[in-house]
């Protein structure tokens, strides 16, 4: 079937349930992700104008690589499953765009040459790409994880192999998956004296997506490693705070209701999204988009992300509502009453901040 996204049509096989099947993988509810890719790479193109060459590391139907070469990108695509790669050099031609298809496996690719951008965006978790796709980026990587129950802690045992951290399934199970993730891409680069700053990331239904603007240099990777921490949480009255460093230091209970606390980590504490660049983003968004005005509801939202959205200390607010895990929903239900959008984490559909307390809600789901 022909599909049209942007200023381009290609050809992709028919999977009727959301990219399942055994053809070349297609995902259409991932066109939102597409858009911010496109106009991302445009916002980037305009703060640092030295990047040219862009990698799409696990092309599939190549939709999201020919999108970037027709917007200007000296664009490799790669796969290495036979039909993904002739599907690719199709639609390339079918749009009349010039490009380089690569028939290799991406990560024996990404270890042997470097790329301005490098996206990698595969099936499940992005884990096996990732010190491949560190060594293979020289300025920006954008990553996504379409694996969310481990991410989230809903699959514990596979989150902890796959990511090495201890991750929990609480009421922000968004934003636990998007930090997860974060933490693990962070000591990746780490590892080889880089900086992987995120300066856009979304949590959008079963997937999480991050941009990741790196800088050379052991000291400022040290710096990025010290944003890594640790979120203790009361599934009982639902108090949480945290601790920065690499080794937990759990309270021995909540100190509202003394009961146990959960403990998850090591996560990326500090900030996930740059609001110049979420800005910059939403001005390069286009008519041509068929998610446009979702992209910039979610713009609008990551771009007013708090220094602290998830490891707020509720301490106060449990105090002033009660001791139980009725403390926040009679909070929450306040806000609604008042004519807000209110819900418990950035990522699940709020932010917020008050006069005492206090708030600013948006939604940040862009469902």
């Amino acid at each position: 079937m022909r599909v049209s996204e942007g200023q381009v049509t290609v050809s992709v096989p028919e999977q009727p349930d959301a990219g399942k099947g055994a053809d070349v993988f297609f995902n259409p509810v991932q066109e939102l992700n597409r858009d911010l890719t496109v106009a991302a790479l445009r916002a980037y193109r305009e703060r640092d104008d030295r990047v040219e060459s862009y990698l799409d590391a696990t092309a599939a139907s190549g939709i999201r690589g020919v999108r970037a070469a027709a917007d200007g990108w000296e664009t490799t695509l790669c796969d290495v499953d036979d039909d993904a790669v002739a599907l690719c050099e199709a639609n390339l031609e079918r749009n009349d765009l010039a490009a380089e298809v690569r028939h290799q496996n991406a990560n024996v690719l990404m270890h042997s040459e470097a790329f301005d951008v490098v996206d990698v965006d595969p099936f499940g978790t992005p884990i096996p790409f990732a010190d491949a796709a560190v060594q293979g980026t020289k300025h920006l990587l954008c990553v996504t994880a379409t694996d969310t129950a481990p991410l989230c802690g809903a699959h514990f045992e596979s989150g902890v192999r796959s990511y090495g951290a201890v991750p929990r399934n609480t009421e922000f199970h968004a934003e636990m998956g998007m930090r997860v993730l974060l933490s693990a891409m962070v000591r990746t680069a780490a590892r080889y004296d880089i900086a992987a700053r995120p300066i856009l990331s979304h949590a959008t239904k079963h997937y999480a997506r991050t941009y990741l603007d790196f800088e050379h240099g052991a000291r400022v990777a040290n710096d990025c490693i010290d944003e890594l921490g640790y979120v203790h949480h009361c599934q009982h009255c639902l108090w949480r705070t945290h601790d920065y460093g690499l080794i937990a230091d759990a309270p021995d209970a909540c100190p509202v209701c003394e009961e146990h606390l959960q403990t998850a980590g090591p996560i990326w504490l500090g900030q996930t999204c740059d609001p110049e660049f979420a800005a910059s983003v939403a001005d390069h968004l286009t008519e041509d988009m068929g998610t446009a005005e979702k992209a910039a509801e979610l713009l609008a939202t990551l771009g007013a992300e708090l220094d602290t959205p998830t490891h707020y200390d509720q301490h106060r607010l449990c105090k002033r509502w009660g001791r139980g895990a009725e403390a926040m929903d009679t909070f929450i239900e306040k806000l609604r009453d008042a004519g807000y959008e209110a819900s418990r984490s950035h990522y699940g559909g709020t932010t917020f901040k008050t006069d005492a307390d206090v708030v600013e809600i948006r939604d940040a789901t862009a469902e």
